[in-house]
This record gives structure tokens, C-alpha cells and sequence, in this order.
């Protein structure tokens, strides 16, 4: 199964960024735990970062007819964009939400997520864990024998 792992703007600053919030462990650090959840669970990882909202709308629309399932940590776009809702909508790839914080005991302009919108199911304040458990989610639901 391949699995294309989507992270959005400033999760490229993970270790230097907030580390009360979001943890002390670097972008680099999450990419290795997720190969090695991939690696266990015999999915193959695809791995994309960008701080720019029309860039992971390519990336999810270049995810069509190539890739199995998608993770998703729209970071800030998960509040503000419909783009990514609708790319997501468009292709039609099952995917699930993930954040490394708990969104939904956070400030009220994080309360809703336009992209979990479009998604199976959403892990969120679970630090890299909530990856491993989306992964799992999409190879328990829709891996390939």
C-alpha cells in the first residue's frame, strides 16, 4: 500500500516550534518514526512538506491514481481551507487527519477542520503516535493483499 504523508506549513519547525505544544522531537525525527511504522505494517511512505496551500493541493492531486491512502496534518490550513477540502474531495483517495496536538482543547478558531471534512478519521493529540495510528487505519481499512 502507498501512503502519501502530507504536512503542512511550520511542521518543517517541529523541535524549535512551541516544543510545550507540539514536542521537542525534529520534522526529520517524525519522517524516520513513520517509515518505521510503514516499514513494520508493509506500507510504502511518500513524504511531503510544504508551507504553502496551493502546493499540498498539487501534491494531493498528484496523489491520483498513484497512491493508495493519504495522512494529512494540514497544520494552519486544516481551519482556513476549503482548497484543500476539495482536492481532497476530488480525488477520492481514503484519508485521514492528524494532529500532533489536541486542536479541540485549543483556541475557538481551531474548532473546525475543513480538510477532516473529507477525511475517514481523525487522531489528534497524540504527538507522532497519531501517525502511527492513521497508518494503521488505512492498511487495517484499505491495504492491499
Amino acid at each position: 500500500m502507498k501512503i502519501l504523508v502530507i504536512n503542512g506549513p511550520n511542521l518543517n519547525m517541529l523541535g524549535i516550534r512551541e516544543p510545550g505544544i507540539y514536542g521537542d522531537k525534529s520534522y526529520a525525527a517524525l519522517v524516520d518514526f513513520v517509515r518505521q511504522v510503514c516499514a513494520g505494517l508493509g506500507a510504502e511512505p511518500e513524504f511531503f512538506q510544504s508551507n504553502h496551500e496551493g502546493a499540498i493541493v498539487d501534491a494531493i492531486q498528484g496523489a491520483y491514481g498513484r497512491i493508495d491512502g493519504i495522512v494529512i496534518n494540514p497544520a494552519a490550513y486544516t481551519h482556513t481551507s476549503v482548497a484543500i477540502l476539495d482536492a481532497l474531495k476530488a480525488v477520492s483517495i481514503p484519508a485521514v487527519e492528524v494532529h500532533l496536538s489536541d486542536v479541540s482543547a485549543r483556541e475557538p478558531f481551531r474548532q473546525i477542520s475543513y480538510a477532516g471534512m473529507a477525511c475517514q478519521a481523525t487522531f489528534a493529540g497524540y504527538g507522532f503516535d497519531g501517525y502511527r495510528m492513521a497508518v494503521e487505519y488505512l492498511v487495517e481499512h484499505h491495504g492491499r493483499a
